[in-house]
């Protein structure tokens, strides 16, 4: 049984300090740690300088727009109130906004820079996948992110005020962050094995658009079991439907590049 020990890790001087954050920091790390790794081995034309200037903006805009996000999904509560838009620390970053936000800066920054921006997304695609393998977990400590009604072994409690009301008088219910941060590790290693076998034939963007179908296919799989979603639209979860466009958009990409004749 899985049971979240609260939201704050411990108090600095009056200050909480929230285990989500600890997770996200952890998560950015692991990203950052895998992306200077696997450059090392086989993106060697890619400096360690601009990698570390491409995440910093990718952290700042990536968390703006997650947050964004989140906010548009759920307007209606954040209406009524306004200051908790800022209380990112209390959860409530979606990663369809963060992949949003990085694409557009990772393509901005790699235009004015005169950079092959499907390269570099490639890269940061690996990293990306592994710092969602860890990511997950901050919905664990945040209670959220879970499923339907279950009484597994690995069954995940939830406190009462923040269950569903259809489910207030039900205790457990599938971690479907669990099930994600597994499902996204396989991803992590399906890129690897992408990388790998391409070696250095491999074509720019096959990556990023295999990353983009299969975190697609993921994320179906696992909200389709989800009862805390932020919005449903005609019994669609809004994560249903921005998937499958994803979906589309990277089986587009891959086909348009694997049939690319190389000069």
């Amino acid at each position: 049984m899985f049971k979240s020990p609260g939201h704050i890790a411990f108090s600095f001087s009056s200050i909480d300090i929230h285990w989500y954050g600890i997770i996200m920091s952890l998560s950015i790390l692991a990203g950052l740690f895998v992306i200077l790794y696997y450059r090392k081995k086989y993106f060697k034309d890619i400096s360690a300088d601009t990698i570390c200037d491409i995440t910093f903006l990718l952290i700042i805009f990536g968390i703006i727009f997650a947050r964004l996000y989140y906010v548009i999904l759920d307007y209606k509560y954040f209406l009524k109130n306004i200051w908790e838009i800022f209380a990112v620390w209390n959860g409530g970053i979606s990663i369809h906004g963060a992949i949003f936000g990085g694409v557009l800066i990772g393509y901005l920054y790699a235009k004015d820079n005169k950079l092959n921006f499907l390269r570099y997304a490639d890269l940061f695609s690996i990293g990306l996948s592994a710092g969602q393998v860890i990511g997950r977990w901050g919905n664990f400590f945040n209670s959220e992110a879970f499923g339907l009604p279950c009484n597994l072994p690995w069954k995940l409690y939830i406190p009462y005020p923040l269950r569903p009301l259809e489910y207030k008088n039900i205790e457990f219910f599938h971690p479907a962050f669990l099930y994600e941060s597994i499902l996204n590790f396989i991803v992590l290693i399906i890129l690897i094995y992408i990388l790998k076998k391409g070696g250095e034939n491999r074509k720019n963007g096959v990556i990023f658009f295999s990353y983009i179908i299969l975190y697609s296919i993921v994320r179906i799989a696992t909200e389709s079991i989800r009862v805390d979603s932020v919005l449903n639209i005609y019994g669609f979860h809004i994560a249903h439907i921005v998937s499958i466009i994803l979906i589309i958009i990277g089986v587009c990409g891959l086909f348009k590049i694997l049939n690319q004749k190389t000069s």
